[in-house]
């Protein structure tokens, strides 16, 4: 696929990345900014814990991770690719299962995921502490539109259908979304360009 911007954010425990601790959301310190970085591979560079053994690893849950979202490219004004961003600020290692759960505003549903952009299927995104994980969020396409002033995220557990930790509302990247039901969602990985060419250019 073509990209029309590929971005690599390095969010170090930061402004626009939030921490969520229990039932509430804390802002952290500054952040170094985005970095446009040409000629990135396409390929999914993720950490994977294991080939498909069960995982002694915990799921990634909102008491440990940082989280963001920006537009891609950052200078848009229509805002319908956006990049959500989460850090492990844990001491410990942490995997993610599948796609974030992700509803926009009012929306009757969470955004459905586009199924091909998981290169590996079964096997969860592995964090190390201060490491980072990417998914592309589509926001609209060709269709009447509602307003979304929210973005909320819920993370997935081991088994599927299972949830780990409390939904988290991710800092707005502009004051109002414009969605509807052609949103779509990619799998969680470690490579910001791999989950971006899923979406931009839709």
């Amino acid at each position: 696929m073509n990209m029309k911007s590929l971005v690599s954010r390095r969010v170090a425990v930061s402004a626009g990345l939030v921490l969520a601790l229990g039932c509430g959301v804390s802002a952290q310190a500054a952040a170094t900014g985005p970095q446009t970085i040409s000629g990135k591979s396409k390929h999914a560079g993720t950490h994977r814990s294991g080939t498909g053994a069960k995982s002694t690893v915990a799921a990634c849950s909102q008491e440990v991770l940082g989280v963001s979202a920006v537009k891609e490219p950052a200078d848009s004004e229509d805002a319908r690719h956006l990049l959500l961003i989460v850090q492990n600020a844990g001491d410990k290692k942490c995997d993610l299962y599948r796609y974030p759960l992700v509803r926009l505003g009012a929306g009757r549903t969470t955004a459905p995921v586009i199924k091909e952009s998981d290169p590996n299927p079964g096997v969860p995104v592995t964090l190390a502490p201060g490491e980072e994980a990417y998914a592309a969020l589509l926001v609209n396409g060709p269709m009447d539109e509602y307003e979304a002033k929210s973005i909320t995220l819920r993370l997935q557990g081991r088994k599927p259908g299972s949830g780990a930790g409390k939904p988290i509302d991710v800092p707005m990247p502009v004051e109002t979304l414009y969605a509807n039901d052609f949103q779509r969602v990619t799998y969680w990985t470690t490579a910001p360009g791999f989950a971006l060419d899923f979406i931009m250019s839709k």
